[in-house]
């Protein structure tokens, strides 16, 4: 679900829209295909979703929202963000403790 380029660090997003709450939901697929679930607190209209997302990850892994950026699967469940600023490792520790509570 997280892969370094040249650019900073991917990470492989399962939206789930239309949630109670915005908060990890757990991982989707195995291995290469492994998504970060991530349930929304808003719909999938007008790209309120995306933004959602975007501001979550922001606080997540605290980096500014300019940092993220949405790079594929813009209308979606499956979509594919660029995080800069932050370090493969870093982005795995924050993760792994997010899944430990």
């Amino acid at each position: 679900m997280l892969r370094a380029t040249k650019d900073g660090i991917t990470l492989a997003v399962r939206a789930l829209p239309g949630a109670k709450k915005t908060a990890i939901a757990g991982v989707y697929g195995a291995d290469a295909t492994a998504q970060l679930k991530v349930a929304v607190n808003s719909p999938p209209i007008e790209g309120r979703a995306n933004e959602a997302l975007i501001a979550f990850l922001a606080e997540f892994f605290s980096l500014p929202k300019s940092s993220i950026e949405l790079t594929s699967g813009k209308s979606s469940r499956s979509k594919v963000f660029l995080l800069r600023g932050i370090s493969l490792a870093q982005a795995e520790a924050a993760i792994k403790a997010a899944s430990a509570r």
